[in-house]
C-alpha cells in the first residue's frame, strides 16, 4: 500500500487549527507570566514540527509542505505562513484594539482561502506552501 497526498478540505483545516488555538491558549491559562508568549512561539514554529504538522494537523492527519519541492513545511516556512496570525494574537492582549485587529486578520485569511483556487490562505501564499491529508490508495485487492 502507497501513500499519496490530497489537498485538505476546509473543514479538516479549520478543526486542526482549533486544536492548536486550545493548545496556546492552555498554555496562556496555565503558565500565566510566560504562557502567552510561549503559545505565541508555538504559533510562529508549530507548522515546521513533526515533519511539517502542527499538534492540531498531526492529530488530524494534514500536513503543510512546500509548495516548490513538496518537503514537509520547514521552520522559516512555518514563521512566514504563520506570521500574520502571529501579528494578530500579539496584540490579543491589547483590549479593543487587539482583538479588532486579530478579528480582521482571521477573517482576511479565511476569505483569502475561501476564494483562492488552491485552497491558499494569506499565509500559505507567503511561504508557498499547501496543506495536504495523506490518503490512502486503495489496492487491487480492495477495489
Amino acid at each position: 500500500m502507497s501513500d499519496e497526498s490530497k489537498r485538505a478540505g476546509l473543514l479538516l483545516r479549520i478543526f486542526a487549527k482549533v486544536l492548536d488555538f486550545i493548545l496556546i491558549a492552555a498554555a496562556a491559562e496555565l503558565v500565566p507570566r510566560v504562557g502567552f508568549y510561549a503559545g505565541l512561539v508555538y504559533l510562529l514554529i508549530s507548522d515546521g514540527l513533526f515533519d511539517g504538522r502542527s499538534v492540531g494537523k498531526l492529530l488530524i492527519g494534514l500536513q503543510v509542505v512546500s509548495e516548490t519541492s513538496g518537503e514537509p513545511c520547514s521552520m522559516r516556512e512555518s514563521i512566514a505562513r504563520n506570521a500574520p496570525l502571529g501579528a494578530g494574537l500579539s496584540l490579543y492582549q491589547l483590549p479593543w484594539i487587539g482583538w479588532i485587529f486579530i478579528a480582521v486578520v482571521s477573517a482576511v485569511e479565511f476569505l483569502i482561502l475561501l476564494g483562492s483556487k488552491n485552497g491558499m490562505r494569506l499565509g500559505d501564499e507567503l511561504a508557498k506552501t499547501w496543506v495536504v491529508e495523506k490518503v490512502r490508495k486503495k489496492t487491487a485487492q480492495e477495489e
